[in-house]
Formats: structure tokens, sequence, C-alpha cells
């Protein structure tokens, strides 16, 4: 079987960064051996410079929302305020609009170190909530859109169904719902899975779907072993509708209907009691903290450190698209956390790297991703010692120089099942991402 070897000066190995490791890569996109002392490039090696790491996972994205970057930063407002903003743009988008848009984003990830890609996608029908010819046609789009662009996908098809517990969708909300969960399972089932592509579901939020039909989407995933997501207490405003409809908190809603589990990922899970901790961390449900995002609706900081004591695994995301830097995502959990408590070191560089990397993957059902490992897929990230941010600390320090310092900017090289797909900061099949986004996002407003 033909090998392609590369050479990494540096290398983070789950728990250290080595110097001098060789890893072999077979013809089926694995990783087939990796060697450690080798000094000097084997002859014919591809030669990659700087702190090689296993490719990132960004647990969470919304890919439309990446039009609304700056637009919303004009003035003040709230999650609100922003959310009728984001409703605008989602109703200009047709299947052939979002796959230019997303294949952009995508490629804007791939730049950034970017592997796979968790879609949390609920723009499923044409205006007024008509089902295209296709009615998946929206998601595939963006299954599309992910191969153009070189990078994974597990797209997380989401159940929206009500505008707040159990009442009737708005106008804007039409082109998410499917009516009931019955229905969205019906068509959801239709989507296959293919090289490359993951199908998972997505529970919207306990707003969206009403309870009695939670169960249904948590059995479409259970019974296909597939992820599961749910936007979870991102607004105290949820918290407090949730005990009026219910008399209980979201996450005792969703345990209350099996929704919770080690397939389970709940995303922000920022306003939590003790006992939803408990539960989170209990029933083993990962945490996907997404910081930039939750900075920028002024969400507030989740309680990452306690739920991950409690067993839940932890993930990042960019969500909203702020940025699209899964490097600043861990920095930014460890910085708010020390401004949240006035005490530093809650995670090593080497934890925050495996919530970037091993755990986003597990969490978007990729277990075979995120560690540079014999019989791992070949996904990795190089990212360059010697920028203007990167330079001077020592290379054992790589890790640390990469969580606390780099950004996207800094990321190189980039391979994903073997391919290559940015090269020394280009990508290879999008070579003007900054044009694409510029062209998709323009075409949005006109």
């Amino acid at each position: 079987m033909p090998l392609t070897t590369y050479w990494l000066e540096h290398a983070w190995l789950a728990t250290h960064v080595e110097p001098g490791v060789a890893l072999e890569v077979s013809s089926d996109g694995r990783i087939s051996a990796v060697r450690t002392g080798v000094e000097t490039p084997p002859p014919g090696a591809v030669v990659l410079r700087g702190l090689t790491i296993p490719g990132l996972a960004n647990a969470h994205s919304h890919a439309f929302h990446r039009a609304l970057r700056g637009t919303v930063q004009v003035g003040s407002g709230t999650f609100w305020t922003w959310r009728e903003i984001m409703y605008t743009v989602a109703q200009r988008l047709t299947p052939d609009s979002y796959f230019a848009l997303a294949r952009a984003v995508y490629a804007e990830m791939a730049l950034a170190g970017i592997t796979s890609v968790g879609e949390f996608h609920y723009l499923h029908h044409a205006p007024g909530g008509g089902a295209y010819t296709d009615p998946n046609a929206m998601g595939e789009a963006l299954i599309a859109a992910a191969g153009e662009a070189g990078i994974r996908i597990t797209l997380l098809d989401t159940a929206y169904l009500s505008s707040s517990f159990g009442a009737a969708p708005e106008q804007h909300q039409l082109r998410f719902t499917d009516g009931t969960a019955e229905k969205w399972a019906e068509r959801v089932s239709a989507l296959k899975e293919r090289d490359g592509v993951r199908i998972g579901a997505a529970i919207h939020s306990v707003r969206a779907v009403p309870a009695d039909q939670l169960s249904t989407v948590a059995r479409w995933a259970q019974d296909r072993r597939a992820p599961l997501h749910v936007h979870l207490s991102e607004q105290t405003a949820e918290n407090e509708a949730c005990l009026a409809a219910h008399g209980m908190t979201p996450t005792q809603l969703l345990a209350e209907h099996g929704v919770l589990g080690a397939r389970t990922t709940g995303v922000h899970n920022t306003h939590m009691t003790d006992e939803d901790i408990a539960l989170i961390g209990g029933s083993s449900t990962g945490t996907c903290m997404c910081p930039t995002t939750e900075r920028d609706l002024a969400d507030g900081i989740g309680p990452a450190v306690a739920l991950q004591r409690a067993g839940s695994p932890l993930s990042l995301g960019s969500d909203s698209h702020a940025v699209i830097d899964l490097l600043e995502e861990a920095r930014a959990m460890e910085l708010n956390e020390r401004l949240r408590t006035r005490t530093r070191g809650h995670w090593t560089a080497a934890a925050l790297l495996r919530a970037a990397t091993a755990d986003g993957h597990a969490a978007l059902g990729w277990a075979d991703a995120g560690t540079l490992e014999a019989g791992a897929l070949a996904d990795f990230t190089t990212i360059t010692l010697d920028s203007v941010r990167t330079a001077g600390p020592v290379p054992r320090l790589a890790a640390e120089t990469a969580v606390f310092a780099a950004t996207a900017a800094d990321v190189r090289h980039v391979v994903v099942g073997g391919r290559t797909i940015v090269e020394n900061g280009t990508h290879v099949s999008v070579p003007n991402a900054g044009e694409a986004l510029a062209h998709a996002i323009s075409a949005l407003r006109n």
C-alpha cells in the first residue's frame, strides 16, 4: 500500500511536544505509523516546520451567521435584537447561495486549522416554509460545500418546531420547521452518510421543540448511534420561561425526556444550577463552549470547570463566527475563567488542545480523529513557530505558545484524510477565500 511520509519538526502527542516525528500515511487516509526521534527528514518526506497538532474540531457552527460579522457590531442590543438581524439574513438564502457562502466559510475554517465541523443546521425549507423539490436541498448544499472546502462535516440536522414552548412558529421561523418531530425524522432519515460526512441530530432548544416531542428526536439519534446536540441554557430568559411552563429547568426537562447521555452535547450550558451540573456530568453529556460568541452576545461565562469535574467532556465551537479561530476559543475558555475567579491555571495547554481536537471530534461522531497515532484519520494542522506572535519560546513550550499566543493566521499547513487542503497558508481549492466570502455575503444584500 503506497505511503506518504510527513516529517514533523515538532508534534504534539497528546501529552507533550516531541521533536523530529515521522508520520506515515497510507492510501486509505489513515496514519499507519508514528516514529519519534527522527532528527532529519527521511528522503522524499513532506517537511512540516513548526508545531503539528491533530486537526481542530469546530463542534458548533451556524454557517450562515458568518454573513452577520461586522453588521451586528453596530450599536448595542441583546441576544434577542441580534436574532432579528439573523432572521433577515436567513430569509435571503437559497440552496445555491447557501452553498456559495458555506463553501467560503468552510474554507475559512480550513485556513484556521479546522478539519471537521459540526453544522447545527435548521434552515431547511423555502421562504414561507414550503419544501424544496429535494426536501434536504439546504442540508445537501452544506454537505457539498464542506466537500469542496476539503473538511469533514457532521450535519446536525435540527428539529425546530415552535416559537416558544409550544407556540406556533412565527413568520420568519417557517423555513425552520417541519411541523412535528415525526415529520422532521422522516425528512432527515433521507440524508445519507458518505465519505467525510456524518448525519447527526439536534434539538434547537427546549423553547423550539415541545416537551412531548423531545423523545422522538432523542430516539432517532439513539437508534442510529448518532450525535445529538442541543442549545442549552444559553439565556436566563430561556430558563425562566421553562420554569414557568414546566416547573423545571431546561436540563431537568431534557433529562426527564431521555435526551441526556454520552452521545449528547449541550451547547453553551451557561446558566446552570448545581443540580443541572450534576445531571449533565452524571449522564456524561458533553458541553460545547463557544466563548467568542458567548462574549459577543453578552451571554455570560458558563461553569465549564464544574461541568468537566462532574464528568462532562468539553468541546469548542465558533457558533456565530464572530471570529473563526479555535485557538482563540481554547484560550478564551481559560481566560474567561481567570476573569471570573481571579485565579489562573484552570486548564493546561494540553487539556485545552484536547477539547479542541480529540474531544471535539468525539462529540461529532469522529472518534477515530483528533490524535496523532497509528490507526487514526490522517487529519492534522501545522502552526508556525516563527511568526511575530509565536517566535521566541523554546520548542518544548510549543503547545503553550499555540494556545496562548498563536491565532488562525499562524496556521500554515492542513491535511485531511492524507490530502493537503491548506499549503503554506493558502487554501488549495479555494485560493481566494476572502474574495469568495465577500462575494457570497454581498450577494445576500441585494
